[in-house]
């Protein structure tokens, strides 16, 4: 397993504005003393919205969370001592000294990265939809797709099997 795959997402709180200084400040520090093994990726997630100025519709790039950076590394005492003396930073969002990763789930949820889920099931299993249009609809699965992270499952509608793609996230086995 490589180092990489141990590394987890953490969350830094930073003065308001400085997200970007902070970002900066850290791949810099990365790359100055080759923390390439500790610190992998460091994040200030945006999206776009219109604003509207004098009439005119425009597009402009808003900060998701405002006053925190998202840092993907493997927690050591060094690369808890190099974040936290990073200028701007104000702390590792968790209880206490002890910053608490974010589950796979909370990744995914906001957008940070797509991490593969791990289906449960295979080929055959009854499966209930507990998410979208077809919640609470049981069915079997037919095809497995682990590229898209998505299936096949006949689902029973109005008395006859139709077959429906779902995403991983959207069954779970019964």
């Amino acid at each position: 397993m490589s180092e990489k795959e141990n590394a987890k997402w953490y969350v830094i709180h930073t003065y308001s504005g400085y997200e970007n200084k902070v970002k900066a400040n850290l791949e810099k520090t990365v790359e100055n003393r080759n923390l390439h093994d500790l610190i992998f990726e460091v994040k200030v997630p945006m999206e776009e919205q219109l604003e509207e100025k004098n009439g005119r519709k425009k597009a402009v790039m808003r900060k998701i969370f405002p006053g925190y950076v998202l840092i993907k590394m493997i927690m050591t005492d060094e690369s808890w001592y190099i974040i936290r003396n990073t200028r701007g930073v104000t702390g590792f969002v968790g209880p206490g000294s002890k910053p608490i990763p974010l589950t796979d789930d909370e990744v995914r949820a906001m957008g940070v990265e797509n991490i593969p889920i791990q289906l449960d099931a295979e080929v055959g299993d009854n499966v209930r939809v507990i998410s979208g249009p077809l919640e609470n609809f049981i069915g079997s699965i037919e095809e497995i797709y682990p590229d898209k992270q998505k299936v096949k499952v006949l689902v029973s509608m109005f008395g006859r099997d139709t077959p429906v793609e779902l995403e991983y996230h959207q069954i779970q086995k019964i």
